[in-house]
Order: structure tokens, then sequence, then C-alpha cells
């Protein structure tokens, strides 16, 4: 395992997560969640998005290998929920659950899907052929920091968009998830009825 670090490639590679995890493009949809009495901890959702990201690094396949599960179909999967949530933003209608306790959404769906998702775990697992784990890591460091910045500051920037400003925001951004879920899900699919027999 190549641990050195390497200013260049840890440039590349947190710029190549940050477009991927996306989380300016995402705060519609965290101010979307806080609404009512639902919290998000901007600490604990840097954390547990970095040992997510960190632990998928080294052991992905393997995990998805004990369930016999490819990250072709991980990947599937995850665009599904992906696309459910930009129904929600779009249509304006409620179907994932909110069933956490105390009200917290800050693992469900703030980190997973959307900051440590299936995309960026894809990408992870394809970025050890061109990335030392040093230099992953230390990215995906970064990146965290970009992550509690913004969650850090919702309010702020719930203020500065207005209500209408928010209103636009989510249709639009819950279009270009839709897409994002469309690409990753067709990305993947022709994969995974590969391995199907016959």
């Amino acid at each position: 395992m190549d641990f050195d670090l390497h200013p260049t490639r840890i440039l590349s590679a947190t710029v190549v997560l940050f477009a991927l995890i996306d989380v300016l493009g995402s705060v519609p949809l965290f101010l979307i969640f806080k609404k009512g009495d639902r919290v998000i901890h901007p600490f604990q959702a840097s954390v547990f998005s970095f040992i997510f990201l960190v632990a998928f690094l080294f052991v992905g396949r393997m995990i998805l290998g004990l369930f016999n599960v490819d990250v072709s179909s991980f990947a599937v999967a995850g665009s599904l929920v992906i696309f459910i949530i930009s129904i929600e933003m779009v249509f304006g209608v409620e179907i994932f659950k909110f069933d956490a306790p105390g009200n917290s959404i800050t693992l469900v769906p703030v980190v997973f899907p959307l900051i440590a998702g299936p995309g960026t775990f894809t990408a992870l697992l394809s970025m050890r052929a061109e990335f030392g784990f040093g230099d992953l890591i230390v990215a995906i460091f970064l990146n965290m920091i970009v992550v509690w910045l913004v969650l850090r500051h919702l309010d702020f920037v719930q203020k500065l968009l207005g209500i209408s400003g928010v209103y636009v925001m989510r249709k639009f951004f819950g279009i270009i998830l839709m897409a994002i879920a469309v690409r990753l899900f067709t990305a993947n699919l022709p994969t995974l009825l590969g391995h199907v027999p016959g």
C-alpha cells in the first residue's frame, strides 16, 4: 500500500472527490431536510462520512464480497435511493420516512447517500489504481472540512437565499440529482446484466 504523500496527486484527488460529493449543490436538500424538528449535526456528519469513506477505501470490495454483492449492484441500489429523494424534491411529495431516533437525519440521508454515497464509494475503488492510499485519505479529510463548514453555516445560507431562492434551488437541484441517479443507474446496469446467466 502506498502511503507516500504527493501534493499534486492530493490536489487532483481532492478536486475529483469535491465534484463527486458536491456538498454545495446539496445545500437545498440539507435545508429541506432540516425543516421542522429534524436535526443535522455537522461535526458528526463529517466524522461519520470520513470514517465510512476511508473504511470503504480499504475493505469495500471485501465487505461487498461477504454479501455476494458486486460494486455495480451496490451502485444501482444507491442510485434508486437518490432517485427517490429527487422525486421528493421535484414533485413536493414525501416518500422517505424520517424515523431516526431524536429526529436526527445526520446518518441517513445526509451522510448516506448524499455525502458518502454509492457514487463516491465506487469512484474511490477505481481511484485506488491512480492515487496512493495516503493521497486519498488526505483528499477525503480536506473534503470533510468543506462539508463541516457548509453544514455548520446552513442557516446563513438560508438567510442569504430566502424562501423563494430555496424553492427554486430545490426544484433545480432535484432535477440535477435525478439526472445523477439515472447516470449512475445506466452506467452500472449493463455490467450488472452481464452477470445474469443467459
